[in-house]
């Protein structure tokens, strides 16, 4: 509510129409004076937004103590209480990846101190004593086809630097083929295609001299390739999850397609608000997975996997609470669709990265 003066006329200044009161019946506007100060301006700002902070703190504590509570709420008619989820879904995903697009940078080689060799990363091998270090290293010189002799810990050092320089090279762009066959070049390729040696569509000759062109374009350089395609690939996440949101509405309308009291736009409503609880989730994962890039505590990667199976729980809750169906028939449709979403996501993700690797 402003703090203007009230207008004596009854006119609405936005529609026009007969005020009764001090807000018009037809479009909603408060009859207020038009003029107002710079001090005026200032202070329904901070209203504004202490309004919005104060819903979308009190909103955000029932979405993750009630599991589907906010969706029957909504279902229900009862809106005005809370924060609308579309705009609530719209500020915890850009704040979300503001904060990572601003903190995670693609590092290659990072990317490959964190993978592990035969089950364990670097940071984890530094932790190890000597006798189950030697026993580490011993099993790797078998595997290579080395006399089982466990290694130094500095020859281990080499010996993964080397791996990971082996892998940085040839391992990126240069090994991530669209489709079968290896050409020299395009002039090759078309050769072969005019003389009728190659016969191809028009999207498999796509797909290879883009491929040619990335070979040629980076040569010798395919770690910056593959540098380049996880971060354009990364800045299309909010598109992978947007275009997910709708489809996972789909599968819950196909999964309750006997309930007829629910309409897509029910289950696209359930759907955001789990989306927005994912975004939170995966803001304390992220937050995490930092923390434990500095501190390697085992105590850290106990929580990251209680929260990650926590977004699974949740999920089965809120299924529970907002279709009010028994235990049996919810876990056997928690199930499916699971089942069927981590499908999508996986069809999605192979789209969106085989388009990041053609547009780099």
């Amino acid at each position: 509510m402003s703090h203007l003066k009230e207008r004596k006329e009854k006119n609405c200044l936005n529609c026009n129409a007969q005020v009764q009161g001090k807000y018009c019946h037809v479009c909603g506007q408060e009859n207020i004076e038009p003029k107002e100060s710079a001090l005026h301006l200032v202070n329904h700002f901070f209203q504004d937004i202490t309004h919005f902070d104060g819903k979308f703190f009190s909103t955000l504590g029932l979405l993750i103590k009630r599991p589907g509570f906010l969706s029957a709420e909504y279902a229900r008619g009862r809106r005005a209480s809370y924060l609308n989820p579309i705009r609530m879904y719209i500020f915890t995903s850009a704040f979300f990846f503001l904060i990572f697009f601003t903190f995670y940078k693609v590092e290659p080689k990072k990317m490959l101190e964190n993978a592990s060799i035969n089950g364990k990363t670097l940071a984890e091998t530094e932790q190890m004593d000597s006798l189950a270090f030697a026993k580490y290293t011993a099993d790797i010189n078998k595997e290579a086809g080395k006399p089982a002799v466990p290694m130094t810990r500095t020859m281990f050092r080499q010996y993964y630097d080397s791996t990971l320089t082996a892998v940085l090279k040839n391992g990126s762009m240069g090994g991530l083929h669209f489709t079968p066959g290896n050409y020299q070049s395009k002039k090759e390729y078309d050769s072969l295609l005019a003389t009728g040696k190659k016969k191809h569509n028009w999207f498999e000759q796509m797909l290879v001299h883009k491929q040619l062109e990335i070979d040629e374009k980076y040569k010798g350089r395919e770690g910056e390739a593959m540098k380049t395609m996880w971060e354009v690939f990364l800045h299309k996440l909010p598109q992978v999850l947007f275009i997910s949101l709708p489809l996972l509405a789909l599968l819950l309308k196909l999964l309750y397609i006997r309930r007829k009291e629910f309409y897509y736009v029910s289950h696209g409503i359930f759907s955001i608000h789990f989306y927005i609880f994912i975004f939170i989730v995966m803001f304390f994962l992220f937050g995490l997975s930092k923390l434990n890039d500095e501190l390697h505590w085992t105590a850290i990667k106990v929580v990251r996997n209680i929260l990650s199976l926590a977004i699974f729980f949740y999920l089965y809750k809120a299924m529970r609470n907002f279709y009010q169906q028994g235990r049996a028939k919810t876990i056997l449709k928690f199930l499916l669709l699971c089942f069927l979403f981590l499908l999508i996501l996986a069809v999605l993700f192979t789209i969106f990265v085989l388009f990041s690797a053609l547009s780099i």
